[in-house]
């Protein structure tokens, strides 16, 4: 039997956009706490870290209260603009043909890795009818945050892959600097939240500018890494 490949997908960013959602969410913490709003670009560099780190990282000379509470306010507020039809999460264009070329595949395992909550990534899943698709879901409820390699090495054990056949795509410096951690592949995207050589800088072996030119890109990676071995 042929062992397993797997693919790792990052969420926001890469397989949904949420930008818009994230930097109101970040806004109305910040409103709530008295604090100024934050540029855009700012609040979007931290996307994918664990929000605790995330906030800290946005409001490093806050006290640690503060920054439980305006990561208890960022939950709240992303609740609330969840429910509404103009900040809904879409899916990338080409995400849904992709995850059905790859899960078609008898050699093949999809996951998630990333700093969502399970509450949000199921609330997606569920939206997009995307349930059964991933073996493996890592998300900030029982990981470190990322870049530490925790998240990929526990997908790896749950859908038992080995590091040479798995790969990690993702839109920010974090998911490259925590694959490379983790000894496995690493795909960047362009069409998410950092830029394309940020992601070569941070150890991607490549990067896809559309979701159509992904499958191609694994096939590459995957060559790759066996060469590596």
């Amino acid at each position: 039997m042929t062992a397993p490949r797997l693919i790792v997908f990052d969420c926001d960013g890469t397989l949904v956009d949420s930008q818009h959602i994230i930097v109101e969410a970040m806004g109305r913490a910040f409103d709530a706490h008295g604090l100024p709003r934050l540029p855009r670009e700012r609040v979007l560099s931290i996307v994918g870290l664990s929000l605790p780190i995330a906030v800290h990282r946005l409001l490093p000379d806050a006290h640690q209260r503060e920054v439980e509470a305006v990561s208890e306010a960022y939950k709240a507020a992303f609740g609330d603009l969840r429910r509404l039809p103009d900040h809904q999460e879409p899916l990338y264009p080409g995400t849904l043909d992709v995850l059905n070329e790859l899960s078609a595949r008898d050699d093949t395992l999809l996951g998630i890795a990333t700093g969502k909550s399970r509450r949000g990534v199921d609330a997606l899943l569920t939206r997009f009818d995307l349930h059964g698709r991933f073996i493996t879901i890592q998300t900030a409820d029982d990981n470190p945050s990322k870049p530490h390699p925790e998240m990929i090495r526990r997908a790896m054990r749950e859908s038992g892959a080995a590091a040479s056949k798995t790969i990690m795509v993702g839109d920010t410096t974090y998911d490259m600097e925590m694959a490379r951690a983790a000894g496995v592949g690493a795909i960047g995207v362009s069409w998410g939240y950092h830029q394309t050589d940020e992601l070569h800088h941070s150890g991607a072996h490549t990067i896809v500018r559309g979701y159509e030119a992904l499958p191609a890109a694994l096939e590459r990676v995957m060559v790759m890494l066996e060469t590596e071995t």
